[in-house]
């Protein structure tokens, strides 16, 4: 992870980074805003290095982490995040031109913050066995608020799914990763352990990509990250109708919150998931669940 964090950095300033990394080996982001110190911010704090960067540091960095061809990169960059190796993820923020009402492409860009990708292998095994009645997998929705882990729960179960891994048979698994969260593939290669039965569609829209998947790759399971948009439902319920599993993501707290949010109501009338996982981040880092059926009844 150190040496896919430094080496997008202008030489001047790794010593510094590197020495930051070492001193906060939990760090999950850096923050980099032109002409203020860089911020690192870990588990349980934030902290301030002297280090600061001008608006030539950034587009040296934005050079690094383009390959040298940054206007290979705009739809990316456009879109704000880029994956670079190792599965760390750089979101920008800067000018924004507007074509149509639409973001049309991102110039003068000096804000940066840079993700640290982490995986956590096994994370999900105590979380597994609920998602099954029997031998046969639920379709599974994971629930929390930003940040308590669920892509990163979704990723693990996705790989013991796919190996097999306390499940029995493997199954094979297509992951549909609209905002290369989930594998994290850097030029079309996952970064982070999916499993030896994944396949993966990189930053394709999660609707097309459920179709696109169901119409060429065969999948036992299909995995998607963050639904409740338009249309989510129908394409959720097509996918299951034709016999694929699901298992999903979605931003939320309680039980009877969700079941009455306008785009999730569909899907819980019509019974699409029968497991419900809320996971709540703890102040120690912590996690814990709690387990619903398709009733609302709860599990565990």
């Amino acid at each position: 992870m150190r040496k896919d964090i430094l080496h997008i950095m202008p030489m001047h300033m790794r010593s510094s980074i590197e020495n930051s990394l070492r001193m906060h080996p939990d760090v999950e982001e850096i923050r980099i805003r032109i002409g203020r110190p860089f911020e690192v911010r870990c588990q349980e704090q934030s902290v301030f290095l002297a280090q600061t960067a001008s608006a030539e540091d950034i587009d040296e960095m934005l050079t690094f982490i383009s390959r040298y061809s940054i206007y290979a990169y705009e739809e990316e960059i456009r879109q704000g995040f880029l994956t670079i190796e190792g599965g760390n993820r750089v979101g920008f923020a800067g000018q924004v031109r507007m074509e149509h009402g639409q973001v049309a492409r991102m110039t003068n860009i000096r804000f940066l913050n840079i993700r640290i990708a982490r995986e956590r292998l096994g994370c999900a095994r105590e979380l597994l066995p609920w998602m099954y009645e029997g031998k046969e997998l639920q379709n599974t929705l994971l629930i929390s608020r930003p940040g308590a882990g669920k892509t990163t729960y979704l990723r693990d179960c996705v790989r013991m799914i796919s190996d097999g891994e306390g499940t029995g048979d493997g199954r094979k698994v297509c992951v549909i990763d609209e905002r290369s969260e989930i594998a994290a593939c850097h030029l079309g290669i996952p970064q982070n352990d999916m499993g030896k039965r994944t396949d993966v569609l990189d930053g394709c829209p999660k609707q097309e990509g459920m179709r696109m998947a169901l119409r060429s790759m065969s999948p036992d399971v299909i995995a998607v990250d963050e639904l409740g948009g338009e249309g989510d439902a129908k394409a959720v319920e097509e996918m299951i109708l034709s016999g694929c599993k699901m298992i999903g993501t979605m931003h939320g707290e309680q039980m009877e919150h969700i079941i009455q949010l306008p785009k999730m109501e569909e899907m819980y009338q019509k019974k699409l998931f029968q497991r419900y996982i809320f996971l709540e981040k703890k102040e120690n880092g912590r996690r814990t669940f709690c387990v619903y059926n398709q009733e609302s009844e709860r599990l565990c």
